[in-house]
């Protein structure tokens, strides 16, 4: 893959636990006013944007499955959906649950889907015909593993040779360990937000994520001192950057 994304040395940053991320969601919101809405168009349109990078151009009438959970981080899947058909690329979406158990927020991104005459349709076994695969199917928030039906979903897209595209974290890889103990995405690329997952940059994780990369989801960087995190300014390069293990 030919790319000009900026690296930034994975030494320089510092990871974030579970619980620090929570921390770092919940204060923007609370405290700096950024909506859920914002973070999740923000995430969906540089998953898009690395989505790309694993599609012939031009890219119209190439075929990007998307694989969404019922959260939020189903819901960036869908935001990253919504603008690869708007790119010109022929979108599917499978759902891992029934779409009237859509909710909040992630109900707004798929019901503007649907008015875009994107299909959206809950996993019956098999997976459509595509030529990138896009994960979002669980986000940071796992801890054990994924229960059915998504594990079966999981499954599914490891067995297909086609690219695969995570968006924080591949499903099913706990990401305070790195570990995953039964089913995981295998992803050629994990595109994380805000800050690399503590388990993310583990050896444990290394066959789960792939590539990994960076993407800006316009965090203040005084909320980073805050926490006790220091100074960070990962995006000086661009909002999308490959995190390169020294």
């Amino acid at each position: 893959m030919q790319s000009d994304i900026p690296d930034v040395d994975s030494g320089s940053l510092p990871s974030v636990t579970r619980d620090q991320m929570r921390e770092v969601d919940r204060l923007m919101i609370e405290e700096y006013g950024i909506r859920l809405m914002q973070m999740m168009e923000n995430a969906g349109l540089q998953l898009a944007r690395l989505t790309l990078e694993y599609l012939d151009r031009p890219v119209h009438g190439h075929r990007v499955l998307v694989l969404a959970g019922r959260g939020n981080n189903g819901g960036g899947g869908l935001v990253a959906g919504r603008r690869l058909a708007a790119w010109g690329a022929d979108v599917a979406v499978l759902l891992a649950t029934a779409p009237d158990a859509v909710k909040g927020v992630p109900l707004q991104q798929l019901d503007i889907l649907q008015r875009m005459d994107v299909t959206a349709h809950q996993f019956a076994g098999t997976l459509p015909e595509h030529d990138v695969v896009i994960d979002a199917l669980i986000g940071y928030g796992l801890q054990g593993s994924p229960r059915a039906p998504v594990s079966r979903i999981i499954d599914a897209a490891n067995d297909t040779t086609a690219p695969i595209v995570s968006l924080d974290v591949p499903s099913g890889v706990d990401v305070d360990t790195g570990e995953a103990p039964r089913s995981a995405i295998r992803a050629s690329a994990t595109l994380t937000l805000a800050l690399p997952k503590a388990g993310l940059v583990r050896p444990e994780a290394q066959r789960f994520v792939g590539e990994l990369y960076l993407a800006d989801i316009s965090v203040p960087a005084a909320l980073y001192e805050r926490l006790g995190l220091g100074t960070i300014l990962p995006f000086t390069a661009g909002p999308v950057v490959r995190v390169a293990t020294t």
